[in-house]
């Protein structure tokens, strides 16, 4: 049995939505295990003068939780 876990994060690129998916991704990865699928939730612009200056997505990331550890093994039998 696996248990899930679905947590929301912002990222950002000045060069488009799929490098800002793939950086949020890519940074959550390095302190989250086993993630598993990400939506997007919210995309949004920011413009300057006129011309798109940055973008920015919402993701809902899933992933799975680790099985939990006993606090004492079990002992053998003989």
């Amino acid at each position: 049995m696996s248990v899930a876990k679905i947590i929301e994060i912002s990222s950002s690129s000045p060069k488009g939505f799929e490098d800002a998916i793939s950086h949020g991704i890519a940074r959550a990865s390095e302190t989250i295990k086993h993630i598993q699928g990400a939506w997007v939730s919210e995309q949004k612009v920011v413009v300057e003068k006129g011309k798109v200056v940055d973008y920015r997505v919402t993701l809902r990331l899933t992933f799975l939780l680790e099985a939990a550890k006993s606090e004492k093994p079990a002992k053998a039998k003989k």
